[in-house]
């Protein structure tokens, strides 16, 4: 494990928090194999500091840090271990919490303190002498042991607003005492950037100590709560990937990093680094078993898709229009949404996107515009489902159907058994290649027995449908309609082990809504394939 410096230089700290304060996150539970690959990610990116977890505070961060000394060689943070202050009353060498953070072997250490006189009075039960004393002790003999120390100050913007004088003596006891950086947390997220820019500003002008910021996120205001802390003068700044955190989290990394390096001109990461944020996003929220948060700033998939025909016909003309910066400087890309909102230009720049020049003529436009509201009338929608809008624009470009087989009829059935337990089975009848076929399969779901049976009846004239693989299913009940009368609208995303697509089927019945997206997901990974249609 390697102790460098910062990966651009000292002069300003991007401090990630994830595999600790991140792990609080209702919902994830990180095993130590999962912060190793975090870690990695985190490192990748280019972050100077990782703090990975309490060690001696549970045996799964304790073990984290002896394995991140054996199997990760970082290339630009460093390794950060979290703990408290020694004990009331006691010594910092005879601590074992502080000892425990020594044998971690991390080369940067951040404690903890108390900076709000009452958590001092009524959690620590002593005095705020004590507090001030306990501060300084801990961070000299962990300066002693040749480890270099952050303090963050909990709840000091409370405890600011309640005894300012004692919060700034918390800083000065921290800063003279060897802390590098001292960091004001507002712990309980209820500060407005104004507020946090004026505390900040004051501090430092009072206490002459380098400052930090770290930012919980219950007034949707961390992020910028902590470039109001950057713009009063705090050279450090905590947060975590994706935003994820106590409550409703923290201050995110990634619109973070984003703002200073495009918003700010601040050079905070390696070179070329800014352009993987999109990928490490998403591949750290596949690590703790989160969907990607689709609108996400910078890295969402929504963050730059446009869908009002006003703005596509801007964009059309300048992408900087309707786009704040160029999407691939974050690793994203820009996304035309095709729905009954749609005009002309939103269609020609679909239509680019997906490899046809629309350009020259208006009226084939005009034939795709329509058939589009038509369709969404109906309950169609072609925004989550590129696949079955590229093939009706195939249909109208080519002025036919892309047609693999035809479907002559289907049956899904569900037996209930005398135990309880039920059974699915669905039969197809198809033509393709001027050949009939009959299959049956059984499935765990009615749907899922379509699947097979549809893939039974094709695989053996068509053997590339035998990669593809349904991986998400979704199913709406249609606004305007009630009860099992209601009109039902189904989304499939199918892979082939190379990429996914996604198609859609709207019928009075789910399963004759999911049959139809079948069909689409079939042909389009035919398509996909290069196989020439038949019928």
């Amino acid at each position: 494990m390697t102790t460098k410096a910062n990966a651009t230089d000292d002069s300003f700290h991007v401090f990630d928090t994830t595999l600790r304060d991140g792990a609080q996150r209702e919902g994830i539970n990180l095993t130590v194999a999962d912060k190793l690959t975090i870690a990695r990610h985190l490192d990748d990116f280019g972050v100077g500091f990782i703090e990975g977890g309490w060690p001696g505070a549970n045996p799964r961060d304790t073990e984290f840090f002896a394995r991140a000394r054996q199997e990760i060689e970082f290339k630009n943070a460093q390794l950060v271990a979290f703990g408290a202050t020694r004990r009331a009353g006691a010594k910092a060498a005879e601590d074992p919490q502080v000892k425990a953070l020594l044998a971690s072997g991390a080369p940067v250490i951040t404690l903890v303190a108390k900076s709000h006189d009452r958590h001092v009075e009524l959690a620590l039960r002593t005095t705020l002498e004590e507090n001030l004393e306990m501060i300084v002790d801990t961070v000299s003999y962990l300066r002693g042991q040749g480890r270099r120390v952050f303090v963050d100050c909990e709840h000091f913007f409370d405890g600011y607003r309640a005894n300012p004088e004692y919060a700034k003596a918390v800083v000065r006891a921290a800063s003279e005492s060897g802390a590098d950086v001292v960091i004001l947390c507002d712990t309980n997220g209820g500060m407005l950037p104004a507020q946090i820019q004026a505390v900040v500003a004051t501090v430092l002008a009072d206490t002459g100590a380098r400052l930090g910021i770290h930012a919980q996120d219950d007034t949707g205001c961390a992020v910028a709560n902590t470039l109001a802390a950057v713009d009063a003068g705090a050279t450090h700044v905590q947060c975590t990937a994706n935003g994820y955190g106590e409550r409703v989290g923290n201050a995110n990394l990634f619109p973070v990093v984003a703002a200073l390096e495009i918003k700010y001109g601040r050079t905070v990461l390696p070179e070329g680094a800014l352009a993987d944020m999109t990928r490490v996003s998403h591949a750290i929220a596949e690590v703790v078993n989160l969907t990607p948060s689709t609108h996400q700033p910078y890295v969402g998939v929504s963050a730059f898709a446009h869908k009002a025909g006003l703005h596509a016909s801007a964009i059309k003309v300048d992408p900087d229009l309707y786009q704040h910066i160029d999407p691939a400087r974050v690793g994203n890309t820009m996304r035309m949404l095709v729905s009954d909102m749609a005009g002309r230009a939103s269609i020609e720049l679909k239509g680019k996107e997906l490899g046809f020049d629309l350009s020259g003529d208006r009226e084939l436009v005009g034939r795709i515009v329509e058939r589009v509201k038509q369709r969404e009338l109906q309950g169609y929608t072609y925004e989550a489902a590129d696949a079955s809008f590229e093939l009706l624009l195939r249909a109208e470009v080519e002025g036919r159907v892309r047609r693999y087989f035809r479907t002559e009829s289907w049956r899904s059935i569900i037996e209930t058994r005398p135990d309880g337990t039920h059974a699915n089975e669905a039969t197809v009848k198809l033509w393709a290649r001027s050949e009939r076929i009959v299959a049956t399969a059984e499935g765990n779901g009615p749907v899922n027995a379509l699947d097979r049976a549809l893939r039974v009846a094709l695989e053996r004239i068509y053997p590339q449908l035998a990669k593809l693989e349904l991986i998400d299913y979704k199913v709406r009940i249609l606004e305007g309609r009630t009860g099992t009368e209601s009109t039902t609208r189904v989304l499939i995303t199918t892979g082939d082990g190379e990429g996914e697509w996604s198609t859609v089927g709207v019928a009075d019945n789910v399963i004759a809504a999911s049959w139809r997206a079948l069909e689409d997901a079939c042909t389009y990974g035919l398509l996909r394939a290069g196989v020439e249609p038949t019928e």
